[in-house]
């Protein structure tokens, strides 16, 4: 189908102990790929859901056809985060540095602050959903959380990066300990990617 998910940049055990191999394994290959098969299966009976970019459509929801505007606004929402999550993660990450961290002691407090507040968002998530940091075109940063898949871009927003609180992100090793999880998350972040993220928000070019 005209919907793929791309393979992952680095090992399913690169972020262990953080996130475990077997859990990595089954969020990338069973949990996306679910996400992925629903949209191409929409797309056999409903191809114009696949002639414009996945940005373009989440932002414009209500001009798909209300019979399965549901099922693209939860699968095509579970694949544009899911496609940031592997992004924005990875072995040796490194630290905020830059324009990012500028922004980060601007508008969230530093990086202490930053972090704490992002855990404290991404704990009082009510079931499923995520934590994000939302960027606007002027580089303006916010700590944002959405329900289920939804994205900030059906909000007219773009995420610089977020986290999944789903269950099946972290249950393996943390099983209900979600806090725990928030905490650890921290050592796969990606801040090169991050900072590529940043620079394309800025230039009116970032994707998912």
């Amino acid at each position: 189908g005209p919907f793929k998910i791309d393979p992952l940049t680095y090992p399913t055990n690169a972020l262990e102990p953080h996130i475990d191999a077997k859990t990595m394994e089954i969020h990338h290959d069973r949990h996306h790929q679910a996400y992925v098969t629903n949209l191409n299966n929409f797309a056999k009976d409903n191809p114009q859901i696949a002639e414009k970019p996945v940005v373009e459509v989440l932002a414009n929801l209500g001009s798909v056809p209300e019979g399965f505007r549901t099922g693209v606004r939860n699968n095509m929402g579970g694949h544009a985060n899911h496609t940031m999550f592997w992004q924005i993660m990875g072995p040796n990450g490194g630290k905020a540095d830059g324009e990012v961290l500028a922004a980060i002691d601007r508008d969230l407090g530093g990086m202490e602050k930053f972090q704490t507040d992002f855990n404290a968002a991404g704990g009082r998530v009510f079931g499923s959903g995520w934590v994000f940091v939302t960027v606007t075109k002027d580089g303006k940063l916010a700590i944002e959380t959405r329900p289920n898949q939804d994205n900030p871009i059906m909000d007219g927003k773009r995420a610089l990066l977020g986290n999944d609180v789903w269950e099946h992100a972290y249950y393996l090793t943390y099983q209900n300990r979600r806090p725990d999880y928030l905490k650890a998350w921290w050592n796969t972040v990606n801040w090169k990617a991050v900072a590529e993220r940043y620079a394309a928000a800025k230039a009116g070019t970032l994707g998912v």
